[in-house]
């Protein structure tokens, strides 16, 4: 059983990785809103990275942003969480990999390769973390401009990029947990079948020797 939970956990994880890639790469972190407002000929939307125009032909022109010290706090804390959660996630499917009870690299022993499993469980739910943390920064500003009646600028709406995010960061937390179960291999008591069986000692009558019995 444990085996079966530990390689869920690690797929889930591999997901995850995947999916943080994606979003962190994907254009549509806010989108420009139409509510309230007279209908526009362009459609704004922004990530990470750059912020782009699309028409009513659907052709997009995008700007990368040019000063990384003049964006938002949001946006520059946003950056190294998403970079530091991918990079996480890699450490921790290449850790958890070689820690898998059901793969056999080396001459690792059983204790050694559960710690590993488990240390790459820990590092997946810092990853999700830093994930979770990016994203919902990034959403809450988004929101609070949408909500503020004298913000004189464009308001935006959550995007598809925060929702994968999200989604992301949910799965590797979950999957770390269920790395993190690894742990119990490395338990005292997991290894408690490991010790030699007790001797047990029987007192036996000890018979008089016939001299003992002999009179003169």
């Amino acid at each position: 059983m444990s085996t079966a939970v530990e390689a869920t956990g690690f797929i889930m994880n591999v997901i995850a990785w995947l999916m943080t890639g994606a979003a962190l790469s994907n254009d549509y972190w806010k989108i420009s809103t139409v509510s309230g407002s007279v209908i526009i000929s362009q459609r704004l939307f922004e990530n990470l990275w750059h912020a782009c125009a699309e028409n009513s032909g659907g052709i997009a022109e995008c700007r990368d942003f040019e000063s990384m010290l003049s964006l938002p706090a949001n946006v520059q804390a946003g950056r190294a969480l998403m970079i530091i959660s991918l990079l996480m996630g890699l450490a921790c499917m290449v850790v958890s990999l070689l820690g898998l009870k059901c793969i056999k690299i080396g001459s690792a022993g059983d204790q050694s390769k559960a710690k590993m499993a488990g240390i790459g469980g820990i590092l997946a739910i810092l990853g999700g973390l830093c994930c979770m943390v990016a994203c919902s920064w990034y959403g809450f500003q988004v929101v609070q401009d949408f909500n503020n009646p004298f913000y004189g600028g464009v308001k935006f709406e959550l995007g598809a990029g925060l929702y994968m995010g999200w989604a992301a960061a949910a799965l590797s937390i979950l999957g770390g947990a269920l790395l993190c179960t690894a742990f119990k291999r490395a338990s005292p008591a997991a290894k408690a079948g490991n010790y030699p069986a007790k001797k047990i000692y029987t007192a036996t009558a000890r018979s008089e020797p016939e001299t003992s019995k002999a009179y003169v």
